[in-house]
């Protein structure tokens, strides 16, 4: 992988953001004219594909696709079976926008996840997704509780929501926004509705759906985490986007949550649930807090956490995500002996495994982490496992399609246009010979650090180097 010298770090403040997003990098981070999608992904995508995207048969006017995620179709009787959740749409979108230079399907299959999602809208945030799909033989329905054969109130899951947002981003630096669908328009509803209705405003957390807006702060919701809900690579883009400096204070927030735990147990190892003590400090949640007794365990919410997280260094160079990703690395690598097929489906923050099996929702998340360490065998070794895993189920199918993507470098990023001057590294307001030297010193690991690393992109392959010099030193010359 070929990442940004010396893993620099973007100043994400108010100040670095213009509040508009301009067209992305197919390979965000990489050599542009060499990178391309593996073939392994390629061939995974279309397995994938096959094997989940389902288009609603129930609605004739227009085309509606969504992701399967069940293990049973309607088949009659009296009660009606799941089919999908947004947590699933999310991911789906995620991954058509991801394969539009692949697939020339992809558009045509996210503009019908679009109108499905539209189709499928939360009583509470009006922008937001019913968090489940169920057939009942007729359509498919939101609120079906145990099996209902007619709809009822529906809520959202905030981590489908963020999702949902990002791909719609994605969708308008891909496609535009000039066509049927606004896609960037869309995005800032969906963006705006998360921080109004899943976003705490006394902690500046992500909650755990539209629904704990309704929560009283006495109710152990309310102040709540669920972990997988980091998704923090994508926090600093939707301030640039909306104009919302919140964002921000969700950014910092979540990593306060992170650091916390990271620093007491010395893991890596996030639990699927936080709760805020009567100290304000942010624990493992009990037993059969919300979904099962390991919900203060790391189990199948938190396991995508090593993905989540580890993204945040690869595209943005936080540091606290690089100190999270080592330090899951190291206890993963210790605890697994090496051999990532040894990696367990389960384990409580101090380390201790929970289940004797593993699972490919919890290997695949590891790769990304991996690739934020030195030890490329660790990570080959992981890519091995995770290409050769064989058949799954829908929640690792997608997780390890998405991992791949990421891991070849081809994560899609909006970028944000930065009221900068050009070559000013050091941001001071003006280009001058400070800058040259400034990046000099910090291209021979001299110690220097950059204020502005994009403006001194004037290469503009998204990689600081020899090459920027060269053209800051042309620049200068013409002044």
């Amino acid at each position: 992988m070929k990442l940004i010298k010396n893993f620099c770090t973007i100043m994400l403040s108010a100040s670095v953001f213009s509040f508009s997003c301009i067209p992305i990098s197919t390979c965000h981070g990489a050599d542009l004219q060499e990178k391309r999608i593996s073939e392994d992904t390629l061939g995974f995508y279309e397995t994938w594909k096959e094997k989940y995207l389902a288009q609603d048969d129930y609605v004739t006017d227009e085309a509606q696709y969504y992701v399967y995620y069940g293990e049973e179709k309607y088949s009659g009787g009296n009660y009606s079976v799941p089919v999908t959740v947004s947590e699933a749409h999310g991911y789906g979108m995620l991954i058509m926008a991801s394969m539009a230079e692949y697939d020339e399907k992809a558009k045509s299959y996210f503009d019908g996840m679009y109108r499905y999602f539209k189709a499928h809208p939360s009583d509470i945030g009006a922008n937001l997704m019913s968090w489940q799909q169920c057939d009942n033989g007729t359509a498919l329905i939101d609120g079906a509780n145990d099996g209902s054969m007619t709809g009822g109130f529906c809520d959202s899951a905030s981590d489908g929501d963020i999702d949902i947002a990002y791909a719609l981003l994605i969708a308008d630096a891909v496609w535009g926004s000039g066509g049927e669908i606004d896609y960037l328009s869309e995005a800032k509803a969906v963006i705006n509705d998360i921080m109004k209705y899943e976003v705490n405003h006394e902690y500046w957390t992500i909650t755990l759906g539209d629904w704990v807006s309704e929560c009283d702060k006495t109710e152990k919701y309310y102040s709540a985490v669920r972990c997988s809900d980091f998704i923090v690579q994508y926090f600093p883009v939707f301030a640039e986007v909306t104009g919302d400096e919140n964002w921000l204070k969700v950014y910092d927030a979540t990593y306060g949550i992170i650091n916390g735990i990271v620093a007491e147990y010395g893991t890596g190892i996030l639990p699927d649930f936080v709760i805020r003590n009567s100290d304000g400090k942010y624990i493992p949640a009990p037993s059969d807090f919300l979904e099962s007794a390991n919900d203060g365990n790391y189990y199948y919410n938190s396991c995508r956490t090593p993905w989540r997280i580890s993204m945040d260094f690869l595209i943005n160079g936080n540091t606290d995500a690089l100190v999270f990703a080592k330090t899951v690395n190291s206890f993963m690598t210790n605890a697994a002996n090496g051999d990532p097929w040894e990696i367990k489906a389960g384990y409580t923050p101090a380390g201790t495994a929970i289940e004797d099996y593993n699972d490919l929702c919890f290997t695949a998340p590891l790769l990304i982490s991996a690739k934020c360490s030195e030890d490329k065998e660790w990570h080959d070794k992981i890519r091995d496992v995770v290409l050769n895993y064989g058949d799954d189920v829908y929640y690792g199918d997608t997780i390890k399609m998405l991992c791949l993507i990421v891991d070849d470098d081809c994560w899609k990023v909006p970028e944000t246009k930065e009221n900068s001057v050009p070559g000013d590294v050091n941001a001071d307001g003006k280009f001058s010979i400070a800058d040259i030297v400034a990046l000099s010193n910090w291209l021979l690991g001299n110690g220097e650090k950059l204020e502005d690393w994009k403006a001194g992109d004037l290469y503009e392959d998204g990689v600081i180097d020899s090459f920027d010099i060269i053209m800051m030193r042309k620049l200068l010359s013409m002044k």
